[in-house]
């Protein structure tokens, strides 16, 4: 059911893209499109990311077996669209519990309700010890997006 529902949730991003709202979606989601790892063609995501120091981070909550995440794997090269802006990145999959808790952590503190609710959408407590986020980041992964060139 999880899934179906965030299969559902990714045309509402695009649709607001293609309306003329990227201005306003853009600051809480991005456009990243892999190109699909057995046909080839281009695969576009919306997804919620953080841009910590020119980098964008993104976390995937079905770890390393959603779709996107496997297409990353098999090439690294992507295009992403943040707003009215658009460029090639070079896209990182991380699997460090560790690393995917700190990026959590800053999540959280950022946005508390977002985060919290997502966090207990997902059966985990909205404020969480740093050994309960530990755990619930065993099972994600964290990608992360260095822009290349601008188009």
């Amino acid at each position: 059911m999880k899934k179906a529902f965030y299969r559902r949730s990714r045309f509402g991003p695009q649709l607001a893209y293609k309306v003329g709202l990227a201005p306003l979606i853009g600051r809480m989601v991005l456009l990243l499109t892999t190109t699909g790892r057995k046909s080839g063609l281009p695969r576009v995501t919306p997804l919620q990311y953080e841009c910590l120091d020119g980098v964008y981070h993104v976390a995937s909550v079905f770890g390393t077996k959603a779709d996107w995440v496997r297409n990353i794997q098999a090439d690294p090269c992507v295009q992403v669209r943040v707003g009215n802006q658009q460029f090639s990145a070079t896209a990182e999959v991380i699997t460090d519990p560790d690393r995917i808790a700190g990026f959590i952590q800053y999540r959280h503190d950022k946005h508390p309700r977002l985060i919290g609710t997502i966090m207990k959408l997902d059966g985990t407590e909205a404020n969480p010890s740093r050994e309960a986020l530990l755990e619930y980041a065993r099972s994600l992964a964290l990608v992360k997006i260095t822009p290349g060139e601008l188009q």
